[in-house]
């Protein structure tokens, strides 16, 4: 049949005949597909040099093919090629034709009897129907027989679907030429579904991309003049599809074709930027190139120690002789000479695309972002590409700029020099070796690592004796095994002389040498980019930092001038150009000997001095980010021009509010970065800041309890750990708690003062208003960065924040009650230790017999949350459960009724998480208290026994609440008590009818097996109150 169909297709002049005898033929294959044999002949050669056989295995599924007889699908891909070749000459818009070629040709290479997007659909719904169905107490290997049947079929058409391998054969190679063909068809459906198939291909057949992607760059070359741009579009996506396969992106071949025809496409006469699809797909392209380009590899080696494997391997099994493991490792060698060629060949080219001065704009971009990828660790740039993107630091573009900033930046590191280290001991500086077992935090072992101002390198003889360390964390916890830091700079080559410098490196000191290159890149980096979403870019941070890293000192002298001229420059861009060359060149400067830096400091101290003078809204976040980039990753000591200058009187009350908390945020970024070695200057700064905590600006009170917060950052407790030498918490707020006494004693405090900084005058209780607002921002700002929990000491402030903090948000309400009810919310959530709980429950108890409401109310809700983030601490106590239920039970009995509304839903809350049993004691005390006798003349009526019969009622109602989706033993008596009071006068009616609505709603869905629990006369009495009578009854 099928035979007979493809001799009358060589016949057929009318589309719709031709149209039916496709179908037939295409129906044909998927009936048979799973009997037919594959498509077989000799395999593409010389893709791949290779000493290992490529051909495919072998893989039975269960049919014979008989070879004496004709291999049909050979047969209809002959006559398919010749037919659509045909169709292509005489009729190429019969699309309807041309689509089932398509599909002919996709299932002539693929379909074995089912298609991959049908396999994995079934395989999907096997797998939900598996998990619907699955017995877990039965085990994951008992499933019910149709499960397993179905789990073998499927494996049987996975295997179908890999049984024709990955081998590329020439029947392969000639009908992926003609998907090319149709790829770049005139008609956009017809490129659309002939490029899926051939991404398909492409990603099945191994090395197949080094056979197809030559013929795709062929349509893209300007050399190609007849090509039309339907043809350039297809071809360009085509290189879309096939960037998504792995081989692809890591050939060397494939990369060094396709990358230099994408650039010079932009030259070809079919090339045209106002069709916005083709923008679109070479933007889709580069996007493509930018997320899945990986390194490819120039150097590959192996161990000898392999290489003895694989010979003693080769001699048990006689897979290889000696000879021909000899072979191959001189043949990879000779492919890593190879290789490296490729590489340079690649980048050579591309900077050969962009001499070209016709390239358009676009394509000039393209081949820099191209060529920005190539920047490799393991070899270094060709000295052509290391001019053009110096060059390009002052390019007219400012994407190109972009690009080049972050090249340097990547080039120099390439250059960076190697500098000796030299292995010390620590216990020999020390002069005290640390004790047995492991200990962390401030020992001994480690002082010499910490900040001294009695010791600092002041002198070039000292700068050469100090060893320094780096990096922060070394020496906290323990010491590295070996334990390497850089040697002295007195045994350093301190300047590397013109004739020593390799090409690239000439190229870069020629350019910066030069001063009009010079000022016309701090031009161009002073320049404003996205107004008001501009940061601090760490990419010209890095730039500058290899550059003094590399070169020394050599171009200060040149860029000084420009330097101060910038500080001097109030603008944003311009102030933010001097923080990334600032923070570049002090961390540049690293290993420069003592001379160089001593006389770097004494010009850049009065440099930041003045730029800090002029420090605005929009540039204090960059001088921020800038001192805290230059003090990352650095010795404190060698630091110490820079750390004394912060320190120098950040409050000066000189000028706004606005200055002293930028100046402390610049200082702030900087110890920060220095965590425990800087213990002594953290003290200081204590010292400075305490007298100066009763401030009147809230920007100032706010950044004054952010550097609190990482003064006592290191104050941590933690098992083998040392006690810090910086300050402590505990010592901070037993001074603090000392000055809040005047508001300790008062039982209503006055926030409202009259705030003037104007201490002198002021009396102790508008200094202690003044002081706790400050010590409230420390407390919120602690709570979310510190390591540890509210200390003992913190603890003891909960009394003040109780009186201050309002019951409902307001935003009406000034700022310290606002303050009181964050610190109360935070400190709520913190880990309660043991050994504080007693502390935490003596001031909630004291606070539940304050005067105020408010007061007893915030107590309620402080509780619930503790309770809840520490629960199994609590428990572990139960004395400490005893307590709180006491408490609990107290403030139920409370004269005022928001007091007692909250309690209820606070007992509610610690029966649903079973924090103390419902036992018959408490069901007891709250049915006696629901049962307080009120005398029946209203008028008569006392406030103690109402509110008595209320607090039963709503205990009651919080026992009914704690058990929301069940109902058990105890419950629908408790229902039953709680009709009684329907009736009672108010608030005792509204809370019964509250409860019972909410009992409704939760039991609403599974009624019919809760109703179970309740006898008939009780079902009938809560279906009277359930059921809202009916208007017309």
């Amino acid at each position: 049949m099928i035979s007979g169909s493809l001799c009358v297709m060589c016949n057929l002049t009318h589309r719709e005949e031709l149209l039916q005898s496709l179908a037939i033929v295409q129906h044909c294959l998927l009936g048979a597909g799973s009997m037919l044999p594959p498509l077989d002949g000799p395999h593409v050669a010389d893709l791949v040099p290779s000493m290992v056989n490529l051909g495919k295995v072998k893989l039975h599924i269960g049919v014979d093919y008989d070879d004496a007889r004709e291999n049909y699908r050979v047969s209809i891909c002959h006559t398919m090629r010749l037919l659509l070749h045909h169709i292509l000459e005489h009729t190429e818009d019969d699309t309807k034709s041309l689509f089932v070629v398509i599909k002919i040709i996709s299932d002539l290479m693929f379909f074995r009897g089912t298609r991959k997007k049908e396999f994995d659909s079934r395989w999907k719904s096997f797998t939900l129907v598996k998990k619907s169905m699955e017995n877990r107490l039965h085990g994951n290997k008992q499933h019910i027989r149709a499960l397993l049947v179905d789990r073998v079929l499927l494996q049987h058409e996975m295997r179908k679907l890999v049984v024709e391998g990955r081998e590329y054969k020439e029947v392969h190679q000639k009908l992926l030429c003609d998907l090319l063909l149709l790829s770049t068809s005139t008609y956009s459906q017809v490129r659309s579904r002939a490029q899926n198939v051939l991404t398909t291909a492409l990603i099945t057949f191994s090395f197949s991309h080094r056979d197809m992607i030559p013929r795709i760059v062929q349509l893209l070359s300007p050399q190609h003049t007849d090509g039309t741009q339907q043809q350039l579009k297809g071809a360009l996506y085509c290189l879309l599809a096939a960037y998504s396969s792995v081989s692809l992106v890591r050939d060397w071949d494939c990369v060094g074709t396709m990358w230099p025809a994408l650039v010079r496409c932009g030259l070809s006469p079919a090339m045209t930027l106002e069709e916005h699809s083709v923008g679109q797909v070479l933007d889709d392209i580069i996007d493509r190139i930018h997320r899945q380009h990986d390194t490819i590899g120039i150097l590959f080696t192996v161990s000898e120690s392999c290489v003895e494997i694989a010979k003693q391997i080769a001699r048990s099994r006689e897979t290889a002789t000696v000879e021909e493991l000899k072979e191959g490792l001189q043949r990879q060698q000779i492919r890593n000479v190879v290789n490296a060629r490729k590489y340079e060949k690649l980048v050579n080219d591309l900077l050969d695309c962009l001499e070209d001065r016709e390239l358009p704009w676009k394509f000039e971009h393209m081949a820099t972002d191209l060529l920005s990828l190539l920047l490799r660790d393991d070899h270094p740039l060709p000295p052509d590409a290391v001019l053009y993107f110096t060059q390009g630091l002052v390019h007219d573009s400012i994407s190109i700029r972009k690009v080049s900033i972050a090249a340097m930046a990547g080039i120099l590191k390439q250059l960076k020099r190697p500098r000796k280290k030299v292995a010390v001991k620590p216990s020999d500086i020390g002069g005290v070796a640390d004790p047995e077992g492991w200990w962390a935090g401030d020992r001994q072992a480690n002082r010499w690592l910490q900040y001294n101002s009695n010791n600092l390198p002041l002198s070039e003889e000292q700068w050469d004796s100090q060893l320094h360390v780096e990096k922060t964390h070394v020496g906290y916890y323990s010491w590295p095994r070996e334990m390497m830091i850089y040697a002295p700079s007195q045994k350093l080559k301190d300047d590397l002389p013109y004739e020593e410098m390799s090409e690239a490196e000439k190229i870069i000191s020629e350019y910066f040498s030069d001063p009009e290159f010079l000022e016309q890149l701090i031009e161009f980096l002073s320049l404003e980019d996205r107004k008001g979403k501009d940061s601090f870019n760490p990419r010209r941070f890095c730039l500058f930092k290899g550059l003094f890293r590399n070169y020394g000192d050599v171009f200060l002298p040149l860029l000084w001038p420009h330097l101060e001229q910038l500080a001097a420059d109030p603008h944003e861009s311009s102030q933010r150009c001097l923080c990334e060359i600032t923070a570049g060149l002090i961390r540049g400067s690293k290993l420069w000997s003592f001379s160089k830096v001593d006389k770097l400091w004494q010009l850049l101290c009065p440099l930041i001095s003045t730029a800090l003078t002029n420090i605005t809204m929009e540039t204090f976040t960059d001088w921020g980010t800038c001192i805290a980039t230059a003090c990352e990753g650095r010795d404190p000591r060698k630091l110490h021009w820079l750390l004394e200058l912060l320190m120098e009187s950040p409050l000066v009350g000189e000028g706004s509010s606005f200055r002293d908390a930028s100046l402390l945020y610049v200082l702030q970024g900087g110890l920060a970065q220095q965590q425990w070695r800087v213990s002594e200057l953290l003290h200081r700064l204590l010292a400075y800041l305490e007298p100066k905590l009763t401030q009147v600006y809230k920007n100032v009170r706010e950044r004054i309890g952010s550097v609190l917060t990482y003064i006592f950052m290191m104050d941590v407790a933690l098992p083998h750990t040392q006690p810090t030498s910086s300050p402590h918490v505990a010592d901070f707020v037993t001074r603090v708690l000392e000055r809040l006494k005047p508001l300790t004693s008062e039982a209503e405090i006055r926030t409202h003062v009259h705030e003037e900084n104007t201490p002198e005058t002021e009396d102790e209780h508008t200094q202690a208003v003044k002081l706790l607002k400050t010590v409230l921002k420390w407390l919120m700002a602690s709570a979310g960065r510190t390591f540890t929990t509210p200390v003992q000491q913190q603890l003891q402030l909960l009394p003040l924040l109780f009186k201050i903090a309002p019951v409902e948000i307001d935003e009406s309400y000034d700022e310290m009650k606002q303050d009181a009810r964050t610190c109360l919310s935070l400190m709520s959530q913190g880990l309660l230790y043991p050994q504080h709980i007693a502390l935490v429950l003596a001031a909630l108890e004291e606070m539940a017999g304050s005067k105020s409401w408010h007061a007893r109310y915030s107590v309620l809700t402080y509780l619930q949350v503790m309770v809840f983030y520490n629960l199994f601490t609590l428990l572990s106590v139960p004395v400490e459960v005893q307590r709180i239920r006491k408490m609990v039970m107290r403030l139920l009995l409370d004269e005022q009724l928001e007091v007692r509304d909250m309690a209820a839903t606070t007992l509610s809350g610690l029966l649903q998480c079973h924090f103390f049993p419902l036992d018959r004691m408490l069901q007891t005390q709250l049915q006696t208290l629901s049962q307080m006798r009120l005398p029946k003349a209203r008028g008569e009526l006392t406030s103690t026994d109402l509110v008595r019969r209320h607090a039963g009622v709503l205990g009651l109602g919080a026992c009914i609440l704690s058990s929301p989706y069940d109902v058990p033993a105890w419950m629908p008596q408790i229902l039953m008590d709680l009709s009684d009071h329907l009736n009672d006068p108010q608030p005792i009616e509204m809370t019964v009818k509250k409860t019972l609505s909410e009992f409704r709603r939760t039991h609403h869905d599974n009624w019919q097996e809760h109703r179970q629990r309740f006898t008939d006369d009780q079902l009938l009495v809560l279906t009277d109150l359930l059921v809202s009578p009916c208007y017309y009854a």
